[in-house]
């Protein structure tokens, strides 16, 4: 069975500002994402599904889904503050959504081959959805809790024009994820990749190889029940209902799990260089990037 990316396109990009996720970068008005699902094309998934807020359907039908028709099959479903498990309700004065878990139940229904879960505003380049397309149409099928993460490389994911956020991951032995901490200030420090600490003192974060979490997983559709429940467990915790902005992440549920021994998840390398419009300043080098990839053939001048 051809695995499903699924794309998570519910967000609004705080620090770049309006909708980025359509934006066209490419030489006719191609966004980030065209160029993620002609790659996943290319590396033999065989549908996607979209994760977005229902207030801006329309518009992405029009400008983005009718697109791909003869393409891919594509579908779409919601993520909404008040989708939530019976007997649980949003909190007075909530207004920021639940998070990228959140967002990945909301396929719940939808999905039912292993998939590939991505941002929609992060350039992720080829080899990457080539190695977890291959992890996920190698599963023996009826395969459970043997999931994936590909592990770019730290030195291919920065911004000339400010910090990014990374999760910084650690394998063991196996090549399993063993853990991974979110460092929201990541750059360049003296040719050094630094993050800053709780102390606001810039440390090394171990060499340019270090694999770090892009947001780009390979799951099988049991992960959905163990997100169901855990996110009972998160809502039932008060510390997460008092925050009004504590979200539900992918990387949480993860770390539950492998610490739990329930799942594992292997870290896939990939050669694949990172890039997006974390700040409106990167736009211009990422349109110059874009122009270059499509120079050299990697891509044709027009998408679909």
């Amino acid at each position: 069975m051809k695995p499903t990316l699924l794309l998570l396109a519910a967000g609004m990009g705080s620090r770049y500002g309006g909708l980025k996720q359509l934006d066209g970068l490419g030489p006719n008005g191609e966004t980030i994402m065209d160029y993620s699902i002609y790659d996943a094309i290319k590396a033999g998934f065989g549908k996607i599904v979209f994760v977005i807020r229902k207030d801006f359907e329309q518009d992405f039908r029009e400008k983005v889904l009718s697109k791909y028709e003869g393409h891919i099959p594509a579908e779409v479903c919601f993520q909404s503050l008040e989708d939530l498990p019976e007997g649980f309700s949003v909190p007075e004065g909530r207004q920021k959504p639940w998070g990228t878990n959140h967002a990945v139940l909301m396929a719940k229904d939808i999905i039912k081959e292993p998939f590939c879960v991505i941002n929609c505003d992060d350039f992720y380049n080829r080899d990457a959805f080539m190695v977890v397309g291959k992890f996920l149409a190698d599963l023996p099928e009826g395969s459970a809790n043997k999931y994936a993460m590909v592990g770019f490389r730290i030195g291919n994911t920065l911004s000339d024009n400010g910090t990014v956020a990374r999760g910084v991951c650690s394998k063991d032995a196996e090549g399993n994820l063993a853990t991974i901490v979110e460092r929201t200030e990541i750059m360049r420090v003296d040719g050094t990749v630094c993050y800053k600490d709780e102390q606001g003192e810039w440390q090394p974060v171990g060499g340019d190889n270090t694999p770090v979490s892009m947001n780009m997983w390979g799951f099988t559709p049991d992960y959905f029940e163990h997100s169901e429940e855990y996110f009972k467990e998160f809502l039932s915790d008060p510390k997460n209902i008092e925050n009004l902005k504590a979200e539900f992440f992918i990387p949480l549920m993860m770390d539950k799990l492998i610490k739990e021994g329930t799942a594992t998840c292997k870290v896939l390398d990939t050669t694949s260089k990172w890039f997006g419009v974390t700040y409106s300043a990167d736009r211009p080098g990422t349109v110059a990037r874009i122009q270059q990839l499509i120079d050299e053939g990697v891509y044709p001048e027009k998408l679909f």
